[in-house]
């Protein structure tokens, strides 16, 4: 019973770790890559789908996109989208292929990229918490209902307790390399 409450602690907080990862590939670094824009929503016939749907992403070299879009008619549809993003992005039209050459960051943009990202980090390290107050609710819960001891409680608060400790750590390593990735010039 308290091995099924732990498990479901260890699932939840991997998550918010994976959700902290996922935002992390969202922000822009000096760097070129693809998962900069391919959660983008383009206008495609009425309806808004992501930019990886209607187009292939690629990177030329190591400061340039490349997006060649299925069909020509999505062209413009895509450089709206990419002009309606707030990354500060300027994509360039050769017919049917959009280049997206990266500007090099300043180190004010630099500076707000890494408030952002320790943002992020706080918002992910509350999710854990989260986590682990509501498994230490069900664990009080279980004591209550007398389907547990007050020891099995303790071992089990104490476990929790690694378990939030672990997942807070990785989400601090993960912090640590993006902020030095984006502060490295």
């Amino acid at each position: 019973m308290l091995d099924d409450v732990k498990n479901d602690a260890r699932e939840r907080m991997s998550k918010c770790v994976q959700s902290f990862q996922t935002d992390l590939k969202k922000l822009r670094t000096g760097r070129a890559h693809p998962s900069l824009i391919e959660h983008l929503k383009v206008d495609y016939y009425g309806s808004d789908v992501p930019l990886q749907q209607v187009a292939s992403i690629a990177v030329e070299d190591g400061r340039t996109l490349v997006i060649s879009p299925w069909e020509k008619t999505v062209v413009q549809a895509i450089e709206k989208a990419i002009f309606k993003s707030d990354l500060g992005l300027t994509p360039m039209t050769a017919g049917t292929v959009i280049r997206i050459p990266m500007p090099p960051l300043t180190e004010e943009r630099r500076r707000e990229i890494t408030k952002v990202l320790k943002a992020d980090a706080e918002n992910a390290r509350v999710a854990v918490r989260n986590v682990r107050r509501d498994v230490m609710n069900d664990v009080k819960e279980l004591l209550k209902e007398k389907l547990i001891t007050q020891d099995d409680e303790r071992r089990a608060e104490t476990d929790i307790q690694k378990l939030t400790d672990k997942y807070i750590g990785e989400i601090e390593q993960h912090l640590l390399a993006k902020e030095k990735e984006i502060m490295q010039v």
